[in-house]
């Protein structure tokens, strides 16, 4: 095994060789230098050191200045600041500047022994503790999914993997993720049956015990907490699943303080047609449908599925409200409009309540189905977490949040569904009017594998339209997908591994519902 190398620089080195010959003894190889300009010289060589020893107040050029300098060249290398000064402003200047540690002389070997496990072994141990850790907590998850939970208690099931996910996710544990992969397969499992069980009573207007679902979600969980004392502004990010949130979670707390991390059961399926209309008309879709039969749109129906949510919105308040509540409904579809969101942002502390419609996670799922750049950028979970997380720290939506933080504001970050990367095919058979939806089908005299699917042949009991009096609907359960018999081995290639919605699974179902309040 190769030794660890160090460049230690001070301006009085020499009075250091205890503390080198200390380390030389446990096995690093150190190069000592007494000044800035010979480290930025050694540097650029072809040294390849695994850390730095810099002190911060040398006669030419500072520590501060060599810090910069050498971060410069290369960036990854961890330094360690040591100093005689402790003023607050030298501190905060050499942090600021991303060292990896900070000592203050007089330095002992055992200080610096230990700053170098730290910085050298961090990521091992932060691995095999996170190993250990799930290891301890696997048994538990695996008895309690083979337990007859009820949905709430799915619902923690759901956030230990994820959490275990994003923990794992750091700690770059490939051997545990995958057998965190495999209990999250085997959640979805039991998931699927308890949703196939319970699902219809769900929907009884009279049920008490049923979870909060779309078509109620603004009446338990957003309008009561509508005042015309602070502005209300409702974010709904199409597409975006509980893990997704929890990856921009703490960007968001730099503005805003979390009040309530709250969840609502997506409806089936669980596609922006159905649960989306649901959530702003307050309806399930055969209600919907009936109410307003010139703006309900089917699967097989012409024009925008999602172009009414505005009218259905401003009912919904009509009719729950006993006073008018000034109101406006907001669709960003593009980067244009991003903009101009965030140009005119301060324009909502004129509404009681304002609703944003951001599409973009959504665009990107289906944009990474059809584009290959996508397909590399977000090849499986991890990565797709990281890419939303980095379209939100860029995105126009993050610019008008923190502006609007400024004020006194209530925010509500919500969704319509999630999404599940699928890789295991069905195959279904269907006539010409059958939508081509992965996740879903609607359909006459749908032939399918009945074990991959929960099946409603009479869509009124599940609240849903009928398009045909013999019609329909089918969900994929787990991480299935529906592939006709034609080119079978071509749309396997071409969509196994992809996200995507209008199923059942806990990624798609399980949404968040998050209340915070603006720390301006």
């Amino acid at each position: 095994m190769d030794k660890i190398k160090i460049l230690w620089v001070d301006d009085e080195i020499e009075t250091l060789k205890p503390q080198i010959l200390f380390l030389e003894q446990k096995g690093y190889e150190v190069t000592a230098l007494s000044n800035g300009y010979d480290a930025i010289e050694e540097f650029e060589g072809a040294n390849d050191f695994d850390a730095v020893f810099l002190d911060e107040s040398m006669p030419g050029i500072s520590g501060l200045e060599t810090l910069t300098r050498l971060k410069a060249i290369k960036s990854g290398v961890p330094i360690v600041m040591i100093t005689k000064n402790e003023e607050e402003h030298i501190m905060e200047e050499a942090i600021g500047s991303q060292i990896a540690d900070y000592l203050i002389k007089p330095v002992n070997p055992n200080q610096i022994l230990l700053s170098l496990k730290r910085i050298m072994d961090e990521k091992r141990l932060i691995r095999e503790k996170t190993s250990s850790d799930y290891q301890q907590d696997f048994r538990q998850i695996f008895m309690q999914i083979n337990s007859g939970l009820d949905f709430n208690e799915w619902v923690d099931v759901y956030k230990k993997i994820v959490n275990w996910e994003i923990k794992l996710d750091h700690s770059q544990s490939l051997e545990m993720s995958e057998i965190l992969a495999t209990q999250k397969g085997e959640a979805n499992t039991g998931f699927c049956k308890f949703v196939d069980r319970n699902y219809m009573d769900w929907l009884d207007k009279n049920n008490k015990d049923a979870p909060i679902m779309s078509y109620n979600l603004l009446r338990e969980k957003v309008f009561p907490f509508v005042d015309d004392q602070v502005p209300t502004v409702i974010v709904l990010m199409d597409n975006l699943r509980y893990d997704q949130w929890k990856v921009i979670e703490p960007i968001i707390e730099e503005c805003y303080k979390v009040e309530s991390e709250d969840y609502f059961f997506s409806i089936l399926p669980t596609a922006t047609q159905y649960s989306r209309n649901a959530i702003f008309a307050g309806m399930m879709p055969s209600e919907i449908e009936k109410k307003y039969p010139d703006l309900w749109k089917n699967d097989a129906d012409e024009g925008g599925k999602n172009l009414s949510e505005s009218v259905f919105l401003g009912d919904q308040i009509n009719r729950l409200f006993r006073k008018p509540i000034k109101h406006e409904y907001i669709k960003i579809t593009n980067v244009s409009n991003g903009k101009a969101l965030a140009d005119n942002i301060m324009n909502l502390m004129n509404n009681d309540l304002s609703v944003i419609v951001y599409n973009f996670i959504d665009m990107l799922s289906h944009a990474r189905t059809e584009m290959e750049v996508l397909k590399e950028l977000a090849d499986d979970e991890k990565a797709y977490r990281s890419l939303t997380r980095s379209w939100f720290i860029h995105s126009p939506l993050w610019l008008a949040l923190q502006r609007l933080s400024e004020k006194a504001v209530q925010l509500f970050i919500i969704t319509d569904h999630g999404s599940i990367k699928v890789g295991t095919p069905s195959r279904v058979i269907g006539d010409r009017e059958t939508t081509t939806n992965l996740r879903y089908k609607v359909g006459k005299n749908l032939n399918y594998v009945s074990n991959d699917v929960i099946d409603y042949k009479d869509p009124a009991k599940v609240y849903l339209p009928r398009p045909h009096v013999s019609s329909s609907f089918i969900f994929a359960k787990e991480d299935k997908f529906f592939l006709y018999p034609n080119n079978y081995n071509y749309y396997n290639n071409y969509y196994k591994d992809t996200f995507q919605h209008g199923g059942v699974s806990l990624e798609e179902v399980v949404c968040p519902a998050i209340r915070l309040k603006s720390r301006g």
